[in-house]
């Protein structure tokens, strides 16, 4: 059996500690789904937070690559990582080992 590299192991958990708040999931959910970058005005709106708590979350989100954040004049515009889609899965799948052979479906 193969082990996690260490590094790796440690990038993993900083990955799964950003996203283990709700609010964090929410924030990242509302970009993700949009079909346009967003301002955080409208983030706020759609997670019925405070700009404040938003504007944390999404620096955190930001911090670990979930999402990017674009100066935009006196706005900021917030899209999400689309490398996330596949990083995030994979990296769930080698914690899990799902790639071992012997594996059951």
């Amino acid at each position: 059996m193969n082990a996690v590299d260490p590094a790796r192991a440690d990038e993993y958990a900083r990955w799964f500690a950003c996203l283990a708040d709700g609010t964090r999931i929410r924030v990242l959910h509302a970009v993700a789904a949009a079909e346009r970058p967003l301002t955080v005005g409208e983030v706020v709106d759609a997670v019925g937070r405070s700009q404040s708590t938003v504007s944390r979350h999404l620096r955190l989100l930001a911090d670990e690559g979930y999402v990017f954040l674009e100066a935009d004049g006196v706005r900021t515009l917030v899209t999400v990582n689309e490398a996330c889609m596949v990083d995030l899965p994979a990296a769930a799948a080698e914690i899990m080992a799902t790639s071992r052979p012997d594996r059951r479906s």
